[in-house]
């Protein structure tokens, strides 16, 4: 084949499961609601189950339902014939794949989770199969086209499937109210989930670390507080030690601007008051998103009692790996 054949083949492959996918938002109807109905009201797991291209593909909608607060898991279907039927019981629901809807290796287990009686959902491109006429809710997923040109191996066919197992998993997760915190249970590990399960207060700077000066202090000193402590910043605390306000580089620019006398002017008199503050329990993502939103680099954390209890800066959440 030329470059340009490479090409071609190529685009013409994205576009027709771009195609695939398109068609799809046309199905999400009351069977799609449906479906979500059984998972919602679900005491056990979604046993996800497929055969070949669809076996794989019902192995990844298994692992994006269980991180997305659905819990589920995959079986294979020739292995339940064999024993790994007793997996499943009588409180979960069955998420079965199948293209044609002919699966033997599904078609077999058909009787056999009709006997225990609990829900089956079927995601197939046939909707008068045997599977879809089983399903208590079947999704449709059927495609004009597979990518192939010999419209063999699933491709369109798979895309579509794992688009419609997405679809499923996202709409279930916003129903239940599914928050960052709860995902960041699913993910402990690496990148992910240490920017999912840190806290503020496990990079916050305490104690000697956190610049702070009264109302009344002169802005000559409140520099060199601002000088020692490297943050370009500092905290006002009044006479009850709650959070007045907060003097930053940027103020300081201002305080030049109007030319002011430093040894002079006090503080209160050119403090911002009313700036953005976190609490330590606030996840340091969130931090940094507001941080980002409004072009600062630190942030006061304040307790129940807006007194300052640390301060979190970019430079460390970065170094804690957020960014």
């Amino acid at each position: 084949m030329s470059e340009i054949s490479l090409l071609d083949s190529g685009r013409r492959t994205i576009d027709l499961e771009l195609q695939a996918i398109a068609d799809l938002a046309g199905r999400i109807d009351e069977h799609f609601c449906r479906a979500c109905e059984i998972i919602l009201a679900c005491e056990g797991r979604v046993v996800v189950v497929g055969m070949g291209k669809s076996g794989h593909i019902a192995n990844k909608i298994a692992a994006t339902l269980a991180s997305t607060g659905s819990p589920a898991f995959f079986v294979h279907p020739a292995e339940a014939s064999h024993g790994d039927m007793g997996m499943i019981t009588r409180k979960d629901v069955v998420l079965a794949l199948s293209n044609s809807g002919n699966t033997t290796e599904i078609v077999t287990i058909l009787p056999l989770i009709k006997r225990i009686n609990i829900p089956l959902i079927s995601i197939t491109g046939n909707i008068t199969s045997p599977l879809a006429e089983a399903a208590d809710a079947n999704l449709d997923v059927s495609v004009a086209q597979e990518a192939c040109p010999l419209n063999l191996a699933p491709t369109s066919s798979t895309t579509a499937a794992l688009v419609m197992g997405d679809a499923l998993a996202i709409a279930l997760l916003e129903k239940r109210g599914f928050t960052a915190e709860d995902f960041a249970f699913s993910h402990p590990g690496g990148a992910l989930g240490k920017r999912l399960l840190l806290k503020v207060g496990d990079v916050m700077l305490t104690g000697a670390a956190l610049p702070t000066v009264a109302p009344d202090t002169l802005l000559h000193e409140a520099l060199l507080e601002i000088t020692a402590k490297g943050l370009g910043m500092t905290t006002v605390v009044d006479a009850r030690g709650q959070l007045a306000g907060i003097y930053t580089d940027g103020d300081l620019r201002r305080t030049l601007d109007q030319q002011r006398n430093l040894h002079s002017t006090r503080i209160s008199e050119v403090m911002t008051t009313g700036g953005k503050t976190v609490t330590a329990e606030m996840l340091a993502a969130e931090a940094m998103r507001i941080m980002e939103d409004n072009s600062i680099t630190s942030l006061v954390v304040v307790d129940p009692d807006l007194r300052p209890a640390g301060v979190v800066h970019l430079h460390d959440l970065i170094k804690a790996g957020l960014a």
